[in-house]
């Protein structure tokens, strides 16, 4: 598979698997689990025609790995970012002394006052180190990284996550916890 196609295919999984099952007439289960054959096959009757093997090259080579196989490789699901409901069944981890936060330039007078929140998605989203954070950020935009007081947040109660892919997840961020990192 070429890497113009399995950017095309990854993407239009996301778009399936973590916000628009309905787009190709399926539904999730409250893990955001869906059987592979019939997501193949729903993907195939709209015009999004992929086999098997290519699937498997999606998952296994998405250099943000988006998604997981079932131990039994028969389902399929987004590791994380759903807007539709789900639940992932993560256990509460405890997270490092600091986590990142990408994001474009221009939202961050907003953060500063209002915090991290999740927006349309379930949960906010931290990384484990600052280079992961800036390519979060450069995805619309100029980067800006926040370094995150995730000590202090988890002393406070706040719970994290983290999920299969790496990400940290968390229910919000609030500003006085967060601080403007430097980009290289």
């Amino acid at each position: 598979m070429d890497d113009k196609r399995l950017v095309k295919v990854s993407k239009f999984l996301s778009l399936v698997l973590r916000h628009q099952p309905e787009a190709v007439g399926l539904t999730l289960d409250e893990g955001g689990w869906v059987d592979v054959d019939e997501l193949i096959a729903a993907c195939a009757a709209k015009g999004r025609r992929f086999s098997r093997a290519e699937l498997d090259h999606v998952v296994a080579n998405n250099n943000k790995k988006r998604f997981a196989f079932s131990a039994d490789g028969r389902r399929i699901r987004a590791s994380q970012g759903h807007s539709v409901p789900v639940e992932l069944g993560l256990e509460p981890a405890e997270p490092p002394e600091v986590l990142f936060h990408g994001t474009a330039a221009a939202t961050l007078p907003l953060i500063l006052v209002e915090g991290l929140r999740p927006m349309s998605r379930q949960d906010v989203h931290l990384s484990a180190d600052v280079e992961t954070a800036v390519r979060v950020g450069s995805r619309h935009g100029r980067p800006v990284v926040l370094a995150v007081d995730a000590a202090a947040l988890a002393a406070e109660g706040h719970v994290f996550r983290i999920s299969a892919n790496g990400v940290w997840l968390t229910d919000r961020v609030p500003p006085e916890h967060l601080r403007q990192h430097p980009v290289a």
